[in-house]
This record gives C-alpha cells, sequence and structure tokens, in this order.
C-alpha cells in the first residue's frame, strides 16, 4: 500500500468513527449515504443526518477525486503545479445542532498530490477544526483549546499550536463583517516537511475532533430556549453561508475542480435567516458574541 492509499484507509475509517458517535450522541436520528462518482476521476462517500433529536443536520463526507488540470484558483499561487496531473483525498464535516446553546462546528482532514510523468511534483496535508457558537460559554471554548494544544503537543507543543490556532484566526475571518466565524480552533495547509510525522499530526488532528467536541454536546444539547435564542441562530447562521460562500478556498476548488455540487454545498445550514440593519439590545445575550468575534488568547484569557 503506498502513502495516499493509507491516508485514504485512515480518512475512510475516521468518517466512519465519527458518523457512529455521531449516531450515539444524537440517539434518534441515522446518516444517510450517497456513493458518487466523478466523471474526470474520482469519487466519494457522503453521509447526512437530518432531523435528529440533536442535530437538525449533520453532513460528513470522504472524498477521492483526481484531474489531469488543476483549476486557475489552485494553479494561480503555485504555478508549478500547472498541468500536473492532481490527487486528493480528504474527510470533511459541518455540524448543525438544534440547540442555539450548542455550537455548529466544522473539521476537515485532506491530503493532496501532484504528479507529472508518473513522478510526485508537490505533496501535502491539511486541515483542522474550529468551533462557533451562538451564546458562548467560557467553559466551552476553554477545553475546546485546551484540547487542540494538548494534540499539538507531540509535534511542536504551544509554537504548533500558537501559528495553527493563528491560522484558523486569521482563515476563518468574514472580511466583509469585520468579525471570526467564531472563536477558532486549529488550522493548517501545505505541510509537507515529513510525511510520516506530518500524517502522525493530521491523525491527531482528526481523531481529536472528538474529544472536543463531544462533551459540548454533552454540556449543550439540553440547555432550555425559546423563539428569542431560535431566530438569533438562525440570523448567525447566515453568516456561516455568507463565509461559506464567498471566503471559503475549498468551497471554490470543490465547484471549480468539477466536484458534486451537494456533497460540496453540505456545509450550508437546512435553515438560516438575514435581518436588514439588526442591532442586539445592549447588554443582551446576544450582545455578548461580539466579544467573542475576534482574535482572542483564550488560554491565557480564561485559563
Amino acid at each position: 500500500m503506498d502513502d495516499i492509499e493509507t491516508v485514504r484507509a485512515y480518512l475512510m475509517g475516521l468518517q466512519e468513527r465519527i458518523c457512529t458517535a455521531i449516531e450515539t450522541a444524537d440517539g434518534g436520528a441515522r446518516f444517510s449515504e450517497d456513493d458518487w462518482t466523478r466523471a474526470e476521476g474520482g469519487g466519494g462517500r457522503t453521509r447526512v443526518l437530518r432531523e435528529g433529536a440533536v442535530f437538525e443536520q449533520a453532513g460528513i463526507g470522504f472524498s477521492d477525486v483526481s484531474g489531469s488540470a488543476l483549476p486557475p484558483s489552485a494553479t494561480a499561487a503555485r504555478p508549478q503545479l500547472a498541468g500536473a496531473s492532481w490527487r486528493a483525498v480528504g474527510v470533511s464535516l459541518v455540524f448543525h445542532p438544534r440547540n442555539p446553546y450548542l455550537p455548529t462546528t466544522h473539521a476537515n482532514v485532506r491530503h493532496f498530490r501532484a504528479t507529472r510523468e508518473g513522478e510526485t511534483v508537490a505533496w501535502w496535508f491539511g486541515g483542522g477544526f474550529d468551533l462557533t457558537p451562538f451564546y458562548p460559554f467560557d467553559e466551552d471554548v476553554l477545553h475546546w483549546h485546551r484540547t487542540a494544544r494538548a494534540l499539538c503537543e507531540p509535534f511542536g507543543g504551544q509554537l504548533r499550536y500558537e501559528a495553527h490556532k493563528r491560522w484558523c484566526d486569521d482563515y476563518f475571518f468574514l472580511k466583509h463583517r469585520g468579525e471570526t466565524r467564531g472563536v477558532g480552533g486549529l488550522f493548517f495547509d501545505d505541510l509537507h516537511e515529513d510525511f510520516a510525522r506530518d500524517f502522525a499530526y493530521l491523525r491527531a488532528v482528526g481523531d481529536g475532533f472528538l474529544d472536543a467536541w463531544l462533551p459540548i454536546v454533552e454540556r449543550r444539547r439540553d440547555v432550555p430556549h425559546g423563539e428569542r435564542e431560535r431566530a438569533f441562530q438562525l440570523y448567525r447562521r447566515g453568516r456561516y453561508v455568507e463565509f461559506n460562500l464567498v471566503w471559503d478556498r475549498g468551497t471554490l476548488f470543490g465547484l471549480q475542480s468539477g466536484g458534486r455540487t451537494e456533497s460540496i454545498l453540505m456545509s450550508l445550514p437546512p435553515l438560516a435567516r438575514w435581518e436588514y440593519g439588526y442591532a442586539a439590545e445592549p447588554g443582551s445575550a446576544e450582545a455578548r458574541l461580539a466579544d467573542y468575534l475576534r482574535p482572542r488568547d483564550w488560554l491565557r484569557e480564561l485559563g
């Protein structure tokens, strides 16, 4: 088994393990599955859970796609890849809970390889996870970032955590709104220093997601809420849609490379709303969110 096949096997197993954990956490709904193929090369396995007890929608997709040429969005920054064949394998998920007190979350782990005349000309790993609360709790934010820091420990410790935490803050930033998408986490791309070590880090991030996420689910799934909290949740989901459709490079790459549209856009929430000129009532729980939508040293401030 060559390197990319080893990564592929891990990612398929990761999708399976996360689906099992989420079905158990939900306690009711099950994932449906679509196996799909792509005309130019490859395919994937998209799983979506709908109308669950905890999750309004939870989507997690595995993809293994390939092509003979990269789209302009990919080669603009890497002209050396022009004309190269490529293959990308990855798992990506977005979970939209019912309860407004339980955050939306996203995670992604991926591996890319480009070849020319049978020789590898580039390879890298990328991924991370981030948290988007609507009614943030400091203990949840602290747990999320402590978990992220702990999994970074064997790979550079605090320096790795700080670098990839900063990268997450920078990447998941809505420039047209002047705010972060949430309270961050980890994000990395173009990791290509040592295959075995970089793959081990990818696995640490993929495996660490459930450690970071499930305790928050158990704490917030049954917090009482009403129509006001639901309306605010739907309004803030609109920001999530804006980021994914305007700024997210993965969405752009998927659409430009001829990916499966339904699988690419499964990250969007089933319901969202926009309101012209919305302003939270001063001193309200909704107004409190603004202080969390900026880069902060969570471990120092809250720990």
